[in-house]
Formats: C-alpha cells, sequence, structure tokens
C-alpha cells in the first residue's frame, strides 16, 4: 500500500469510550490510539510518524479519501466512499454501554470496532494493519489465530488482536510487520473487523459488532438528552454547541472523573516547531473550565465527579499545601517529560514528547478555576459532600497566603515568574466566591473575614498595578506594557462590569494588537521558548464573549464566526490555527477550544435577549456594580 502525506489534522474525527480516544482519517486510517487508557503509549501512532508510527487503514482499493458524518448525537463515526459500483460505509466506534452520567456507571472494552457495509454492487476494499507499541519503541510480532491475527511485543507483555480478517500477507515495512488484507463486500452482507487490547481473542462476528453499536448509539442519545439539558436556546448554534459538547465528555474519564486537556500529545502549535506538548494529563484550570461549561449547558454530574476527583489527586492538606496545576488521569503528581527521539513528529515537527514538565510550576489562577466552578454548582443547587467543602477551605486559605507570590501565569511560560495579571485576578476570584459560598449556607467554613480582606486589597491591586492609563488597557504583568487576552476574562468573571472605560481600552487595544484576521493571539511577548505559534481559539472565543457583554454584538459574531470558522468538516477544534490559511494546529480535540464555543454560544444568546434555561456562567451580571 503506497505511502501517503501527512493528513490536515482536520481531516480527522475522533472516536472514544470515556476511557481512551482514537483519530480515523478520511482515509479510512486510525493514525492515532492509545490503549487501553488515553495515556497509554500509543498503538496506532503514524500521527506522529508517517512511516514508523503504525496504523490500521481500511479503505477502498486504490487509497482516496472519503467524506466523514458522525452518527447523529454521538460519538460514532461514518466514513464514506462512493465507488464505480456504489457506495462504502466504514463505521467506527470504541464500543460503550451503560450510564454515560456519573462515574464508573458505564461499560467499555478495550475495543476496535470498525463495520463495513456497502450499497450497490459489490466493494473490494483493502486493509493495513500495522500496530506498534510503546510509541513504536518496541519490537512487534504478528501471526496468525483462531478467527484472525494476534500482535504481540517483543517480550510478550502486550498484546492486540484483529479480528474479522483471516486471509492476509504479511511484509516488513523497515519498521517492523504489517498485515495486508483484500476484502470484498457484497451488498447486505456487512463485515465486522475488531481490534482487541490484553486478550487472545480474535474471532468477530458482525452481529456482535452491530449489538454493540446499537448499544453504543443509544448510551450516547441518552446522555445527550439527558435532563435538564436542552441547548433550544443556541439557534443555529446548536449542532455546533451540540457537537462541542460530546467533544468535551470524549475527554472524561469515567473510571476517576478526570477531564483531560486533549486526546493527543505533540501536534504542534507551529508546523517544524518546537512547542509541541503532551495534553493528555489533567490541568486543574482546563478541567475546572470544561466542568464549568458542562455545568452551564446542564451536565452538572461531570462537574461534581471532578471536583471529587481533584479533592482525591490533592489529598492531604497539610500545612504549606499546595495544588499542582496539573495531575495524571489517576491523581498522579509525577510526569516527567521525555522527548521521542526515534520518531519523527507530525509533518516534521520535533521533538514528540511524552509527560509534560510543566506539572511543577506554581500557577496561581488555578485557586479561582476550581472554587468558580464549585460556585457554579452552588447556585445551581447542587449538592456537594463534606470533603468537598473541607477540600476548597484549604483551596481558599492557600490562596490568600499566595496574594503577594509571583508564578508562571495560565500560560506556563517557561522564563521567569512573574506577577501576572490574570493570576492576580484569578486568587481575587478564588477569594470571592469563598466568601460568597460561605455566606451562602455556611458549607464552606474557614476566616471568611480574612478572605473578605484579602479579596479587597487583591481588587484594589489589580486595579492599581494590572491597569496601565497610558496604554489604555490592562496589561500581561505588574510593571509591563504587554498585552495579555487572558485580561478578556475580567469582566466575565466580574472584576469589572464590562462597559468600564478600563474594560473598553482593553478590548480596543486587544483587537488592535492581539487580533489577526479575526483571530486572536495570546500575547506577543518573550515566554522563554524558540518559534511561533498560531493563533489561540479559545482566547478568541473570549474576545467574542467581551464584546458581547459590552453590547458590541455585531464585532462579538463576527469575531465568533472567525473561531467557529476554523472547526473540522466534523466541528471539532484544535487548540490554535493560523491567522492566514486557518489551518488546525496545535493538540487535538481540544477542550479548551470547545470550552470556549459553548461559551460564546450562551454570552451572544444572553447578548441578544434569548431566554437561557440556566443562570449565565461566570461573574456577570452578578457583580456589574462591582467598580
Amino acid at each position: 500500500m503506497p505511502e501517503r502525506d501527512y493528513l490536515p489534522i482536520a481531516a480527522y474525527g475522533a472516536i472514544g469510550n470515556l476511557r481512551t480516544v482514537a483519530l480515523v482519517g478520511r482515509d479510512g486510517s486510525i493514525d492515532w490510539c492509545c490503549l487501553p487508557q488515553l495515556d497509554s503509549a500509543s498503538v496506532f501512532g503514524a500521527l506522529l510518524d508517517a512511516r514508523r508510527g503504525g496504523r490500521f487503514r481500511v479503505a477502498p482499493v486504490g487509497g482516496r479519501a472519503g467524506t466523514q458524518a458522525y452518527a447523529g448525537e454521538s460519538n460514532v463515526l461514518h466514513t464514506h466512499w462512493e465507488t464505480a459500483a456504489g457506495r462504502l460505509q466504514l463505521t467506527d466506534f470504541l464500543p460503550l454501554r451503560g450510564d454515560l452520567v456519573g462515574r464508573a456507571a458505564s461499560e467499555a472494552p478495550p475495543e476496535l470496532h470498525r463495520v463495513l457495509r456497502c450499497e450497490g454492487g459489490e466493494a473490494e476494499v483493502e486493509i493495513e494493519w500495522a500496530p506498534r507499541f510503546d510509541y513504536a519503541r518496541a519490537g512487534v510480532r504478528i501471526h496468525r489465530a483462531a478467527g484472525g491475527w494476534v500482535a504481540e511485543a517483543e517480550g510478550g507483555a502486550e498484546r492486540l488482536t484483529l479480528g474479522g480478517v483471516e486471509d492476509g500477507e504479511l511484509r516488513d515495512d523497515g519498521h517492523g510487520p504489517v498485515l495486508t488484507a483484500p476484502l470484498r463486500l457484497r451488498p447486505g452482507a456487512p463485515r465486522a473487523l475488531v481490534c482487541r487490547w490484553g486478550t487472545a481473542q480474535a474471532a468477530a462476528s458482525p452481529d456482535d459488532s452491530l449489538a454493540w453499536l446499537d448499544e453504543t448509539l443509544a448510551a450516547w442519545a441518552r446522555w445527550v438528552e439527558h435532563e435538564p439539558v436542552t441547548v433550544s436556546w443556541a439557534g443555529a448554534l446548536q449542532p455546533q454547541v451540540t457537537r462541542s459538547m460530546l467533544a468535551l465528555k470524549l475527554l472524561i474519564h469515567a473510571d476517576t472523573g478526570a477531564i483531560a486537556a486533549a486526546a493527543t500529545t505533540s501536534l504542534p502549535e507551529e508546523i517544524g516547531g518546537v512547542r509541541n506538548w503532551d495534553y493528555r494529563f489533567t490541568w486543574i484550570r482546563d478541567a475546572s473550565l470544561t466542568a464549568q461549561a458542562l455545568t452551564a449547558i446542564g451536565h452538572e454530574r461531570e462537574a461534581i465527579d471532578f471536583l471529587h476527583w481533584a479533592e482525591r489527586a490533592a489529598a492531604g492538606c497539610e500545612p504549606g499545601w499546595e495544588i499542582q496545576i496539573m495531575y495524571g488521569l489517576r491523581g498522579e503528581r509525577e510526569l516527567p517529560e521525555q522527548e521521542l527521539t526515534h520518531l519523527a513528529g507530525y509533518r516534521g515537527s520535533r521533538p514528540v514528547r511524552i509527560g509534560n514538565g510543566a506539572a511543577t510550576q506554581r500557577q496561581l489562577d488555578v485557586y479561582g478555576e476550581l472554587l468558580d466552578s464549585a460556585w457554579e454548582l452552588a447556585r445551581r443547587g447542587a449538592r456537594l459532600e463534606a470533603p468537598i467543602w473541607e477540600f476548597l477551605a484549604h483551596a481558599a486559605e492557600r490562596a490568600t497566603r499566595a496574594a503577594d507570590e509571583p508564578d508562571f501565569g495560565i500560560w506556563e511560560v517557561r522564563s521567569e515568574p512573574r506577577h501576572f495579571v490574570y493570576s492576580k485576578a484569578m486568587l481575587w476570584v478564588a477569594l470571592d466566591r469563598a466568601v460568597r459560598l460561605a455566606e451562602r449556607d455556611g458549607h464552606l467554613q474557614g476566616d471568611v473575614a480574612h478572605w473578605r480582606a484579602t479579596r479587597d486589597a487583591l481588587h484594589a491591586q489589580v486595579l492599581a498595578r494590572g491597569y496601565d492609563a497610558q496604554l489604555g488597557a490592562f496589561t500581561q504583568a505588574y510593571g509591563t506594557r504587554e498585552l495579555d487576552a487572558s485580561n478578556l476574562l475580567l469582566p466575565i468573571h466580574g472584576v469589572l462590569p464590562a462597559d468600564d472605560p478600563r474594560m473598553l481600552g482593553t478590548l480596543d487595544r486587544t483587537l488592535e494588537q492581539l487580533t489577526e484576521n479575526g483571530l486572536v493571539y495570546r500575547y506577543r511577548g518573550d515566554d522563554g521558548l524558540p518559534g511561533e505559534e498560531g493563533a489561540f481559539l479559545l482566547c478568541t472565543f473570549w474576545l467574542a464573549d467581551a464584546l458581547a457583554l459590552a453590547g458590541r454584538v455585531d464585532e462579538a459574531w463576527r469575531i465568533f464566526e472567525a473561531a467557529a470558522g476554523c472547526a473540522s468538516p466534523l466541528g471539532l477544534l484544535a487548540e490554535q490555527a493560523d491567522a492566514h490559511s486557518r489551518e488546525l494546529l496545535g493538540n487535538y480535540p481540544q477542550a479548551f477550544s470547545h470550552i470556549g464555543l459553548i461559551n460564546s454560544a450562551l454570552y451572544l444568546a444572553y447578548a441578544e435577549g434569548r431566554e437561557l434555561p440556566l443562570p449565565l456562567p461566570g461573574g456577570e451580571p452578578l457583580h456589574r456594580a462591582r467598580g
């Protein structure tokens, strides 16, 4: 089968089972899949090295690309091809059944199912199966088994089977064995190909796969329709909001309640660049914002499960207690960063990294995001258990101690720590929400007077030291004149009203200095890293939010459409996009970007006077009078 160039990031659909995610290209190739968990080593990794990484490709003879569509409101993916004889459909899914609401309530065997059907006439299909264990670091042996094939890593520690293919040829591509096999399909006779992790069972039955398909579709449908969810308020944006909701759900680990930042590692922020990071972990910030976005559209259970996970991950609350900015999906604290020098990287973008060295950074905004997430739940009437309240009280105390400390900021700069304006504002948010939670019903207990005094001092400090009157905008850090798109969140969190002249000035400077072709960069200054990056889609949605709340709705829509217009044909978003070509960049699908789309749809609906079924997320308009 001929080599092919790397597909654009937008040419992939994502499927998952709330434990892991696979990316399926529009050419029928699974180029990214880690089994049995999202943070396990890759089994198919052609996304990061087209020759060495391994893939599982199923396509009509000739190798052309098809078109993709999700099966309704689910994470089951169809790829279609028009052939000379008729139409070929490939349905990809990771099987899932049970209740998707709540932790550990669903069943998801570590399997990939690929169901083939044709209409019209017969279809000739070719299969390429090239597992590469441990990010293609382990040797592989493939041999026949009853009903299919077995691939084993050197030493036999890892095993993957392929069922549904009995005849085939083995060749060596210079990096390991490759199974190739022809398949002839007849109309009305579906075929199922099944990859199973950790078993010697290879046989596959179309009836079994079709039964799993029905259960998987039903499970996704029940979750989307879970009361009190309704996104009818979104109007024409309803399909985009629903797809973003489903993309976020894919990143939630059902067994632990953790929420991953993205499904991949090392997709570059600049093609050929070095800003390539592993995002298959739980950042307190990203997960809190995911929880808030889901809460805002009625999925509160995921937010509660996340708070329980965060409390367990940060267990101890000993003197000097501090939340790490990120953890592994099971609460791992050590996430050493490594470079996989044997992999070429996506389109030559080296290095490929696993682990993340930012785990040891101090980022003080996490306290604000965590307590704000709890506040969003509480003001909607959700009930939190006693360990969560104790955990939040410790977080509030830590926020008071951090008031005078520098940090590395929301963007994880790898230069010197500074007094970032957004970090200080989020410490204010942490203490503001702590005071409100304590005053609400008394569940949150602590030195509320001290929280209140520190909160008020932080607010005055941010306004005095974070705003540059000559520039007419809030700056990235105290004593600098650089802009930072994170300051667009100040009115959303309630630090200032959206129509305050200082915020309007910040909006205008952001449009002038950080915005290009409708897309927003995070900042422009040195961050201690070489190379460039794309425009940041979440920041672009933030600009739309701030404009909407300031009453500049037409401008807000233009900015929103610029960001949403970068989505893949399936409605999926990466972290960034090239401001000129609109090509997606960075890890994919990315929680941050889908959070932004959901919230922007809410703020635009609010700004246009549409009735929302639930309170608007964030501090606006709760703190409209604060000045």
